[in-house]
């Protein structure tokens, strides 16, 4: 018994370890540092994948500068630091992402902000053991970066999306990942054919504007995706994607075990048998 227990403390401790041991620092900037330059930090950001226990590392000259972390999309786009939720200014900063989700910082300084000195970095959780998942559909999703190398701009040709979206087949609850310079576009999502043929912004059913939106496919049909841009969605920047149940065949009979479940199958391997 005494060996199954100390079987066990050593498998707990390589677990823990590799879920913590895992993290990463970034250097925000890279050699630029944290400092006023227009389109640094969104072309910085979109090569990172940042995880859960991931930090940031904020290097400035503490006498004139700050971080500021702001709580939505909306202060992040207009540089509203009235109401943040943290204040840095020690010139060596170091931020720790505790939660999944979109994170937002700028410089308090509202002409620096203006002038690019802003960062928002979207944060997943740990790949090694995922989160259990609402719905058995999730395991078995997939990601879709819309336009693939294109990403989510004005195409050179007015029906790539269309060719793109037509190329893919798309289920409930894959994701939709759209990448762009938040600063030219955005993305709306609009409700039927006529606004999406006549690029009509007027009534959108959801506003997405961080440069790095992840939208989940919840609902079987079509989708419509524009930006509100004058003249680009007519240029040919709108998707529509066909979205169909999750077939049967989809989902195996056996579900594949995540590694903790297959951990927690494991332990309860030990467990005592009853005698008969």
């Amino acid at each position: 018994m005494a060996t199954r227990t100390r079987i066990l403390c050593f498998v707990l401790v390589m677990i823990l370890m590799g879920c913590c041991c895992s993290a990463k620092i970034y250097k925000v900037g890279d050699s630029e540092g944290w400092k006023a330059k227009d389109g640094t930090y969104y072309a910085w950001a979109k090569r990172k994948e940042f995880q859960v226990g991931d930090s940031l590392l904020f290097e400035y000259d503490g006498n004139v500068n700050d971080v500021t972390q702001v709580s939505g999309a909306l202060e992040y786009q207009f540089c509203n630091s009235h109401s943040p939720k943290a204040v840095y200014n020690t010139g060596h900063d170091v931020v720790t992402l505790t939660e999944p989700g979109y994170h937002f910082f700028i410089s308090s300084n509202h002409s620096q902000c203006v002038a690019g000195q802003k960062l928002v970095v979207s944060v997943v959780q740990y790949h090694q053991i995922p989160p259990p998942p609402p719905r058995k559909i999730l395991p078995f999703a997939k990601d879709f970066k819309v336009g693939d190398s294109q990403e989510w701009k004005v195409p050179d040709e007015s029906d790539f999306y269309s060719k793109w979206s037509e190329e893919k087949l798309f289920h409930v609850g894959d994701n939709l990942l759209f990448y762009y310079n938040d600063e030219v576009e955005d993305v709306l999502e609009i409700s039927g054919d006529l606004e999406f043929k006549s690029c009509d912004t007027s009534s959108p059913v959801a506003v997405h504007n961080t440069g790095q939106d992840l939208i989940r496919l919840t609902k079987p049909g079509i989708h419509y995706f524009i930006t509100s841009k004058i003249g680009h969605c007519e240029a040919g920047l709108k998707l529509r994607v066909v979205v169909r149940p999750l077939p049967r065949g989809r989902v195996p009979k056996k579900m594949q075990l995540s590694p903790l479940d297959r951990l927690i199958k494991w332990l309860q391997s030990f467990r005592p048998q009853p005698h008969h």
